[in-house]
């Protein structure tokens, strides 16, 4: 009664010439027709696509044509047409600086909580700082911070910039960050109790951060409670290896970073612009 079998070929794909080209846009989320791996795209290059899943797992596939399912119909993927090309920028949204060297270290410095805050403010201002010869420093904690600004000996032409965790109203870090009142230093700081939570939860393809009960160790439960299976250490680089630009960061951990930088960099009025080469 039938002409030929209706299953012998590949019901999934359409007769040739009705298969639409889609280029393999970051984020865009699709499906591996053969095996079924689900995800959004996180890299494309002329010859294969990087897949990421929910679970952070990644799978590069060849661009081949109709290899792919978008919302349930076949596609190929095709690399995006190039951007017009203009000035580059750094990962802060700073115009970026060709052949840089960096400065000859200011005496200004800013230093931060923890090894992860140093870290997050060196991918995403790395070359900024580097631009104006700002160190990055971490403390390890605030609670020494009024000896430890002591011992700075801020003044003219040497200011220290602080950034503090979970610096919200009748925080025990509030109640140390009112002991500093140099001119000459700027506390500021960000509501999360980790920076960990300044990395925009999209970006870590999860719906949000989750709350972790009093009594259990911040970093442990929100691992726990994400079921990621892997120490904290892990996790901190699949945090940090999501980031890319200041896009991928919480606008509350945004706006005092760069307070800081223009803190330690921009001369007030009882000072003299610094030249930070000068003496070399």
């Amino acid at each position: 009664m039938y002409e030929r079998d209706v299953l012998a070929q590949d019901w999934r794909r359409p007769r040739r010439g009705t298969i639409p080209q889609v280029p393999a846009e970051l984020d865009l989320v699709v499906e591996d027709a053969d095996g079924g791996f689900c995800g959004a795209v996180v890299a494309c290059d002329k010859e294969a696509v990087t897949l990421e899943d929910r679970f952070g797992r990644r799978r590069v596939f060849p661009l081949e044509p109709a290899a792919f399912l978008l919302e349930g119909k076949v596609v190929t993927l095709v690399r995006p047409a190039a951007a017009p090309r203009g000035p580059r920028r750094s990962a802060s949204g700073s115009i970026a600086v060709e052949g840089l060297r960096a400065q000859v270290a200011r005496e200004s410095r800013i230093y931060v909580e923890g090894v992860h805050d140093a870290a997050l403010v060196e991918k995403v201002w790395g070359h900024d700082l580097r631009v104006e010869g700002v160190v990055v420093e971490y403390l390890e904690g605030v609670d020494h911070l009024p000896s430890i600004v002591e011992e700075f000996a801020p003044g003219p032409g040497r200011r220290l910039g602080v950034l503090v965790d979970h610096l919200v109203p009748g925080s025990k870090e509030s109640r140390i960050a009112a002991q500093v009142s140099s001119p000459h230093v700027l506390v500021v700081g960000h509501p999360f109790v980790d920076v960990w939570q300044a990395v925009r939860p999209q970006v870590l393809r999860i719906p949000a951060w989750p709350s972790v009960p009093r009594g259990v160790p911040w970093k442990e439960g929100v691992v726990a409670a994400l079921g990621w299976n892997v120490e904290t250490g892990e996790a901190w680089r699949r945090i940090l290896g999501s980031v890319t630009t200041y896009a991928d960061l919480e606008p509350d951990l945004l706006g005092p970073v760069e307070e800081l930088i223009d803190f330690v960099t921009i001369p007030g009025e009882d000072e003299q612009a610094v030249d930070p080469r000068e003496g070399t």
